[in-house]
């Protein structure tokens, strides 16, 4: 029983022709994969374009990896392995437990798992996470140290640049860039 009303067609005139058989799926995939006789380039599919760069995505330097360099750029970086070179980026940046950094960190927010032998200048927070180490100078808006993380160095935060050299200034101290 339909489901709606059905007219039928005429029948054409002459022999009726034989049901054609239907090609396997394989076939009718590869023929729309690669279609016959196309010459008119406007209908050519242009090749695939690389994917667009992301801003702002997270690189990471893996565990089994040692590299010797500077990251530059915005974004943010996880290092799980071994760097050795400076690190300036518009981000956050994260020394997993394990990880080593030998060289300066400029960031947005500081991250201290494993172990920074370096300077971190000019960072809105710094965090040392337990077992985290830095051997260096830190220079930061807000600094969280948890129990169990060590450092040797100079620290200060809660100072805006500006209150720093004013400060400097009425205490008659010349301040310049290091």
């Amino acid at each position: 029983m339909a489901l709606w009303k059905e007219t039928p067609t005429p029948a054409a005139a002459g022999p009726v022709a034989a049901p054609q058989p239907v090609p396997p799926p394989e076939r009718i995939a590869a023929e729309r994969a690669e279609p016959r006789g196309t010459t008119d380039p406007s209908l050519a599919v242009p090749p695939r374009r690389p994917a667009p760069r992301v801003e702002g995505g997270e690189s990471v330097i893996a565990a089994n990896l040692t590299i010797e360099g500077k990251i530059e750029g915005t974004g943010n970086v996880r290092i799980a392995g071994r760097f050795k070179g400076d690190v300036r980026i518009d981000g956050n940046f994260n020394i997993e437990p394990g990880a080593h950094l030998v060289g300066q960190v400029a960031a947005g927010i500081v991250i201290v798992g494993g172990e920074l032998q370096g300077n971190i200048e000019s960072a809105k927070r710094v965090d040392v996470l337990e077992g985290g180490i830095i051997v260096g100078d830190v220079k930061a808006g807000s600094i969280t140290v948890a129990a169990g993380s060590r450092m040797r160095g100079h620290v200060e935060f809660g100072w805006d640049d500006e209150k720093s050299l004013k400060m400097a200034s009425a205490a008659g101290v010349a301040v310049g860039k290091s």
